[in-house]
C-alpha cells in the first residue's frame, strides 16, 4: 500500500507507474483505492463509476476497470455534502458529520472488493488517501491505516521533496502514529526529486536511522505525469507554461467542475493553447469556449453568474465564436435546468444560458455506460455519466449518433453552439480535427489513449531505474505468508 505524508505527494502516479512496471514483469496486477473523493469519475466495464485515477491505473495493469478497484467514492456536491457511491452505484447523499460517523460501516464492502481483486491477481497495489498523520480522523478510518491493518497490507510511505521538509514529514508521520499503525510501515521512498540523488544520500540515511524503515529509493521528477488524466481540481489552478500557439480555447473553472480531463486531449495539439480560467478572472477573448462537466449544475450556473462569466459567454457568442458544452456544460447551455427532486440541493429550477433551445430535468436514475459511434461524421469512443434528460427543438440536430442508432446532444440553429453528454469525445484525433477545423486549426496530435499508454511506459521505466522494486515485492510476499 502506497501512503503519503500528505495530499498531492504523487501517490496516484506512483501507483499507476508501479502497476505498469509490475505488469511489464509479467505479473497479474490490480489497483485498489479503498476510499476516494473526486468529481472526476470514469465508467467501468461492469457498469459503475470509480475515480479517474483508478481507471488510469487499470489501464496501467492492462485490464478493464472494475467497480471493485475503488469501492467507496465520494463526489462533493457542496462544501459539506457529497454523493456516496459504493461499488459503482449511488447509495445516497451524505453530510460531512454523517460520513465521519458512518464510514466504518463501509469497511466490509471495502474488504470484500479487495479480496475479489486478490483472488484474480498476483499482487494488488493499494493507494491511500490524504495522510495517515491525520490522526484526528483515525477512528473509523477505511482509507489508510484502518484498511491496512484490517487487510494486513504492508505500507510504503511517500514523502514529497519538492515541497520541502521531507525529512521532518516522514519522520514526523511515524512519530505521531499509534505503535500498531506505525508497525505497518515497512519502507519509505522520496518522490519528485530534482538533481543528483547522491546529494540526498545523507538525508535518506537519516530517515532510515530515525524510523527503522527500509529505504526504497528516490523517484525523479516525472515529466510524463502531466500526460496522465488528473483527478484533483487543484491542478487546474496552477498556471501552465507560456505558449506561442495559434488558437486559444478556454474553459472556466466552476466551483463543482467535474470530468475536466475531457479537455486533456487538446493539450496534445501544438496548434492549441488551452486556458483554464480560475474564479475571479474574466474569460478572455478566445476562438472556442468549452463548458466542462459539473457535479451540481444548478449551483454552477449560480457560480457562473456570480463570476460574471455569463456576460463573457454571451459576448463570445455575439462575436460569432463557437461554444461546446460537455455533460453538465451541455445542460447549462440550455434554456432551463430543473431539479424537482432536490438531487443536487433544494428542489428548484434555474435559468440556463439560453444558447441552446433545450431544457433539462434532473431525475433520480444515473446514466452510466461506455459508448462509441460517430459525432459530426467522425468516430469517437467515450462514456456517459449523468443525471437527467435534455430535450428540445435543437435536439433535432444531434451531435452524436451511437453505434446502436441512438442520438445525443444538440446543435443550435446558427451552428455556433453544441452540447453532448459524451465524455472523452475529444480523445481520438479524427474527432478533435472536426472541432479544431471550425476555428482554423489542424489536429496532428496522437490518439489520447495511446499517449497515456506511452506515458505509463515512460513512468514505469523510471521507477524501475530509481526504486528497489525487488525489495518492495519481498515486503509484499512476506506479508502474504
Amino acid at each position: 500500500m502506497i501512503q503519503g505524508t500528505g495530499s498531492d505527494v504523487g501517490k496516484s502516479v506512483l501507483v499507476a507507474g508501479l502497476c505498469r512496471a509490475l505488469a511489464n514483469r509479467g505479473l497479474q496486477v490490480r489497483p485498489f483505492k479503498p476510499q476516494n473523493m473526486s468529481n472526476n469519475a470514469a465508467v467501468t466495464a461492469d457498469g459503475g463509476e470509480i475515480g479517474r485515477a483508478q481507471a488510469t491505473q487499470a489501464i496501467a495493469c492492462r485490464v478493464p476497470a472494475s467497480v471493485h478497484m475503488n469501492p467507496v467514492l465520494l463526489k462533493p456536491q457542496g462544501d459539506r455534502t457529497s454523493q456516496l457511491v459504493v461499488r459503482g452505484q449511488v447509495r445516497g447523499t451524505l453530510k460531512a458529520a454523517r460520513w465521519r460517523e458512518g464510514r466504518e460501516g463501509l469497511l466490509a464492502d471495502v474488504l470484500d472488493s479487495y479480496r475479489l481483486l486478490q483472488d484474480e491477481a498476483d499482487i494488488v497495489v493499494v493507494e491511500g488517501a490524504g495522510s495517515p498523520a491525520e490522526i484526528n480522523l483515525r477512528a473509523g478510518d477505511i482509507a489508510n491505516m484502518g484498511f491496512a491493518r484490517a487487510a494486513n497490507v504492508p505500507v510504503v510511505l511517500v514523502g514529497d521533496i519538492d515541497r520541502g521538509g521531507v525529512i521532518a514529514s516522514l519522520v514526523g508521520t511515524g512519530a505521531v502514529l499509534d505503535p500498531a499503525d506505525r508497525a505497518m510501515i515497512k519502507g519509505f521512498l522520496i518522490n519528485k526529486f530534482r538533481g543528483d540523488p547522491a546529494l540526498f544520500a545523507d538525508g535518506m540515511r537519516a530517515i532510515a536511522e530515525r524510523t527503522g524503515w527500509a529505504s526504497l529509493g528516490m523517484v525523479p521528477w516525472l515529466a510524463a505525469a502531466r500526460r496522465l488524466p488528473s483527478e484533483d481540481a487543484v491542478i487546474l489552478e496552477r498556471p501552465g507554461p507560456a505558449s506561442g500557439r495559434k488558437v486559444r480555447i478556454a474553459c472556466p473553472i466552476t466551483a463543482r467542475i467535474a470530468n475536466f480531463d475531457d479537455l486533456d486531449p487538446l493539450k496534445l495539439e501544438p496548434s492549441v493553447e488551452l486556458l483554464m480560467v480560475p474564479p475571479g478572472q474574466p474569460i478572455p477573448p478566445v476562438d472556442l469556449l468549452i463548458l466542462a462537466g459539473s457535479k451540481a449544475t444548478c449551483a454552477d450556473l449560480d457560480f457562473l453568474r456570480a463570476q460574471g462569466w455569463d456576460i463573457d459567454i454571451a459576448a463570445h457568442h455575439r462575436q460569432g465564436r463557437p461554444v461546446l458544452g460537455l455533460c453538465g456544460g451541455y445542460q447549462m447551455l440550455g434554456r432551463r435546468v430543473s431539479d424537482p427532486q432536490g438531487l443536487e440541493g433544494p428542489p428548484r429550477s434555474v435559468e440556463g444560458l439560453g444558447l441552446l433551445d433545450v431544457e433539462t430535468v434532473l431525475s433520480g436514475e444515473k446514466t452510466l455506460r461506455q459508448v462509441s459511434g460517430e459525432a459530426l461524421g467522425q468516430p469517437f469512443d467515450g462514456y456517459e455519466i449523468h443525471l437527467g434528460q435534455t430535450s428540445g427543438p435543437d435536439s433535432a440536430r444531434p451531435v452524436v449518433r451511437f453505434a446502436d442508432g441512438r442520438t445525443d446532444g444538440a446543435i443550435s440553429a446558427d451552428g455556433l453552439t453544441a452540447g453532448t453528454y459524451v465524455h472523452g469525445i475529444l480523445g481520438r484525433p479524427e474527432q478533435r480535427a472536426v472541432w479544431l477545423k471550425r476555428i482554423g486549426a489542424e489536429a496532428v496530435g496522437p490518439d489520447h489513449r495511446a499517449d497515456v499508454e506511452a506515458a505509463l511506459d515512460d513512468i514505469a521505466d523510471q521507477l524501475e531505474a530509481s526504486l528497489n522494486l525487488d525489495d518492495m515485492l519481498r515486503i509484499a510476499r512476506q506479508a502474504a505468508r
